[in-house]
């Protein structure tokens, strides 16, 4: 019943709708949920050491045998520069005593690791159904691994070129990453802002420029936005903002209250929260040193400046230095469960595709 069904077909799924993977604030129950209700769930992995994904692995294989999409971050580590590091914890030091907090005498990378051989080998182990990628894609020896057991293969574009050169380095499909998407900018063979575009060019191009079936992303809050993106070209939509009004979402309260004032807020793509351009709900920290900053540290050391900030502000209340990603229709959101969402969101679309069928009786 619906336009397109190669993803459904190429995951084995029921609906073509996807669960975002966001890191800190998705888990195994959001992803469980959303693939029990025949969309296909993410796990976001960037931030898990090798031990802590084999664990969540093994848990999602114990809990179920429907098909999951394991995602990682694909970006090169960053080249050490102790004197950007320095000058950016300089502009931040005045946050740290207004929060009566110790300056960090430097910048680490974090958790945050590019996939690797030892993540590649847990991958091999529990063989996903489909394995992400932001940020482009690792070693395509990596990429190889990953395809010979089975696992299906997919990244996001920002623009055009990046679509055709994942669609040539061994993507089953490609997620098209429009501007309004929440969380950071899965860009990676440009640096340019002026180079992205909104979900309703970038779809039609990318279809048009690779034979493989696109996933629209980016400000896809119901089941208009599904049908529309079906409309450009695309086979199935990954939803991520949507997903943190649910009971699953792992989010703070200060980001929960955030939510619900969304469609008061502003949303901004800005790089002094990571280091990399990232769309967020606007906060203090976005308005006084940014949104885009040539002194930010590079990615992910930013995450480090912001953290115990972040942490101090959040336990008052207060989102001043807070990465609340959120899209550019955040105010479509619902409170349900992911189960709930998944289902709801696929029947509306579907009504829209077969109106005939809501005047059945």
């Amino acid at each position: 019943m619906w336009p397109d069904d190669r993803i459904r077909d190429l995951f084995k799924i029921d609906n073509p709708i996807i669960q975002a993977p966001m890191a800190g604030a998705s888990g195994l129950d959001m992803a469980l949920a959303t693939s029990a209700a025949g969309g296909l769930g993410s796990l976001a992995c960037a931030t898990l050491n090798p031990d802590h994904l084999r664990s969540l692995l093994s848990a999602a294989r114990d809990a179920t045998d429907r098909p999951l999409n394991v995602n990682f971050f694909a970006h090169d580590q960053p080249v050490e520069d102790t004197e950007r590091d320095a000058a950016w914890i300089g502009r931040m030091s005045g946050y740290y005593a207004e929060l009566g907090l110790d300056v960090p005498e430097s910048l680490s990378t974090g958790p945050i690791r590019p996939f690797d051989a030892a993540r590649c080998a847990i991958v091999e182990e529990f063989a996903p159904s489909v394995v992400s990628f932001h940020f482009g894609l690792p070693d395509l020896v990596l990429v190889s691994r990953i395809k010979a057991v089975g696992c299906k293969i997919i990244s996001s574009a920002t623009t055009v070129t990046e679509a055709r050169w994942l669609a040539a380095n061994g993507c089953d499909a490609i997620i098209a990453q429009g501007l309004e998407a929440g969380g950071h900018r899965g860009m990676f063979l440009t640096n340019s802002l002026g180079s992205q575009m909104g979900t309703l060019s970038l779809v039609p191009q990318i279809a048009d420029a690779v034979d493989v079936p696109i996933i629209a992303a980016g400000g896809i809050g119901d089941a208009r936005g599904i049908v529309a993106a079906f409309a450009l070209g695309a086979s199935a939509v990954q939803i991520g903002t949507a997903y943190l009004y649910t009971d699953e979402a792992t989010i703070s309260p200060v980001y929960k209250r955030s939510l619900e004032d969304a469609a008061n807020s502003e949303t901004r793509v800005c790089n002094v929260i990571s280091g990399r351009p990232t769309r967020v709900l606007v906060n203090r920290m976005v308005h006084d040193l940014g949104p885009i900053s040539q002194s930010a540290p590079n990615f992910p050391n930013g995450f480090v400046a912001t953290g115990p900030i972040r942490d101090a502000a959040e336990a008052i209340g207060k989102q001043d230095f807070s990465a609340h990603y959120c899209g550019q229709s955040a105010a479509l959101g619902r409170r349900a469960t992911a189960f709930s969402l998944t289902r709801e969101l696929a029947a509306e679309a579907l009504r829209y595709f077969h109106p005939q069928c809501a005047a059945s009786p």
